[in-house]
């Protein structure tokens, strides 16, 4: 028990040091630094075998957009890859989604429907083949993936892939790459501080292509620079059962609320509910993909209020359990942006010999 207490008291010290909080994780976090380079330098060359070829890279024969982030944890990718998922399918475009699955028990190539399990694809996958009504394709491979979706779904004309920024094996015309308030933390790379690569990262190029892939930088919060796109995010002012039905959040404003969480940042969909006027008796804040199926819930503790990525879970063992949607807006700023760099991706690939005919 002191040995479990002694490593959560050790990490969040070094969490602190990573995010540039100092602390006396800080001194640990430069002991780690030799261990950092040496990280670096197989980073640099891992990216630069697949460069030069040594490493397959594979293209497919539609636009691949990737929405990723450098940072350790999670930024929020995938709110963000299901309000882009969502824009280009109301311009009329046929998408598909790739996704590694992280925290699926499962193996292989899967196709993500509605009916799929968290265990099976995951609980991030899940939420996007619900939520967005696209094709949606898990594997550790995203090249295998995206072919064997667009060997089921011709018509798919854009694929994006939430998370992959460091999956060189599949090649990308577009990149997001995504930050929070952390920004980079205290700049160094991992173990050392927070960072899967190096930043600001050298240009991606594709094998055997000249021209840089261009990589947008969207903050969560405040943006650093002129060069970054910030995203709205607020939380919808209704939540939603297992079957379709709504309640506004008003409806709890006098009545104490528990609210649950396994998200990188539980603390902050709780500030969220607490924003909008609810009154939240109990917190039930959980790791990052935590496995919901041996929770037990106290009803007598109030209505469970939680995240759409939690519900997801859920709802498999507690239906009456609400979700409450969190809401992106994409400036249109970082559309305009996406819009030119996805049309110019398209030319090029119906001038490839071996350019994708959609239906």
């Amino acid at each position: 028990m002191n040995g479990t207490r002694s490593m959560r008291s050790l990490a969040q010290a070094l969490t602190q040091a990573w995010n540039g909080q100092g602390g006396w994780g800080q001194a640990l976090a430069t002991a780690l630094l030799p261990v950092s380079w040496g990280f670096g330098l197989l980073v640099t060359i891992r990216r630069r075998l697949y460069q030069i070829g040594v490493l397959q890279q594979h293209r497919l024969p539609v636009p691949v957009i990737v929405v990723g982030n450098v940072m350790v944890g999670g930024v929020g990718k995938t709110p963000i890859t299901m309000a882009l998922v969502h824009y280009l399918s109301s311009q009329g475009m046929r998408v598909g989604v790739l996704s590694r699955g992280y925290g699926r028990k499962t193996r292989g190539i899967q196709a993500v429907t509605p009916t799929s399990t968290a265990v099976e694809v995951g609980d991030e996958p899940l939420l996007m083949a619900r939520s967005c009504g696209v094709p949606v394709y898990v594997g550790s491979s995203r090249a295998n993936a995206g072919r064997t979706l667009l060997a089921q779904h011709p018509e798919v004309q854009v694929l994006v892939c939430d998370d992959g920024l460091q999956h060189w094996q599949l090649a990308r015309d577009l990149e997001l790459c995504v930050f929070d308030e952390r920004g980079v933390g205290n700049g160094h790379l991992l173990p050392a501080g927070p960072l899967r690569e190096a930043w600001p990262r050298k240009a991606w190029r594709n094998t055997d292509e000249k021209v840089p892939v261009p990589c947008l930088v969207i903050n969560t919060t405040d943006p650093a620079d002129a060069n970054e796109f910030v995203v709205q995010r607020r939380l919808g002012d209704f939540a939603v059962q297992a079957d379709g039905t709504q309640r506004p959040l008003s409806h709890w404003g006098n009545t104490p609320v528990q609210a649950w969480a396994g998200i990188a940042k539980p603390e902050v969909f709780f500030g969220m509910l607490r924003t909008q006027g609810l009154t939240l008796a109990h917190t039930h804040a959980l790791p990052d993909h935590a496995d919901f199926e041996q929770l037990r819930v106290d009803l007598s503790q109030g209505d469970v209020l939680c995240t759409e990525k939690d519900a997801v879970k859920l709802w498999t063992h507690h239906p009456q359990a609400w979700a409450v949607p969190l809401q992106i807006t994409l400036s249109t700023t970082l559309l305009a942006a996406i819009d030119r760099h996805l049309a110019k991706a398209q030319r090029a690939k119906l001038s490839s010999p071996h350019g994708h005919k959609t239906a």
